[in-house]
């Protein structure tokens, strides 16, 4: 695969699979916009894009404001001159029975993983329709396909960006503009063990891997792959697919 010359937006990727998607599309040759709240973290991914040769440019952005949405993609065009690739990554939650979330909880929870992939996606259609040229990539989750205990809103979500994907990869087709889905099952990442503190969640991180068929939590990095491959012009006759990587805890 080749990425060389092509400009990408990865949101999320000052950390766990957003940081692996970016340093996967720096390898390959992309130029990397890291859109992320995390200002620290997120200059410490471009850094390492420059250790490996590759250019990346920091952008602070919460994903759940438009207008932040609109002036990042701004900023990317005045600086790189397009957009190629959006790989709508970022995401959060918390596992904890439907019936003791808040509103609050649900409210947040829609906005960075529904609405947050929403703004970004209507925010890079207008260049990428007008070259008629784009990959956009969504990081969904096996939740969204087959539910998921404790993430009641989180999988509604997921599997509303199931939908989207397809719906997007329908009207966009006519525009040579390429839209996919990545489901990543349970994977190893800073928010996973955020959400799996204590004994409890040892407990569930035990349970987790015993379903696995590979009898293990998924990497970043295993995500990154199969991001870069439907990103790439390899992928080019290839949309509106939602493609899991679980290790083979959903085949469907």
């Amino acid at each position: 695969m080749d990425l060389k010359g092509k400009v990408a937006i990865v949101t999320g990727a000052a950390g766990g699979i957003g940081r692996a998607i970016a340093l996967k599309l720096g390898t390959l040759g992309a130029k990397v916009v890291v859109a992320d709240l995390k200002f620290d973290q997120g200059q410490e991914t471009v850094s390492l894009l420059g250790r490996e040769g590759s250019s990346g440019l920091f952008l602070k952005t919460d994903i759940t404001d438009l207008a932040q949405v609109q002036e990042m993609v701004k900023c990317t065009l005045s600086t790189f001159g397009k957009v190629d690739i959006l790989v709508n990554n970022a995401g959060w939650d918390r596992i904890e029975p439907f019936m003791k979330n808040p509103p609050d909880f649900w409210d947040k929870v829609i906005a960075i993983n529904l609405k947050g992939p929403i703004y970004c996606t209507r925010a890079v259609l207008d260049p990428m329709v007008e070259r008629k040229y784009g990959k956009i990539v969504n990081i969904s989750s096996d939740a969204g396909r087959v539910g998921s205990s404790g993430e009641a809103v989180y999988a509604a979500c997921k599997g509303g960006i199931i939908a989207f994907t397809k719906t997007m990869a329908r009207e966009m087709a006519r525009y040579s503009i390429n839209v996919n889905c990545v489901c990543p099952g349970a994977t190893d990442t800073p928010l996973l063990a955020e959400m799996t503190k204590g004994e409890t969640g040892a407990k569930i991180i035990e349970a987790m891997v015993k379903v696995v068929p590979f009898r293990r939590l998924g990497r970043p990095e295993d995500v990154a792959g199969a991001v870069a491959f439907l990103a790439s012009d390899e992928a080019a006759f290839i949309t509106g697919q939602t493609l899991s990587v679980s290790g083979g805890l959903t085949m469907c």
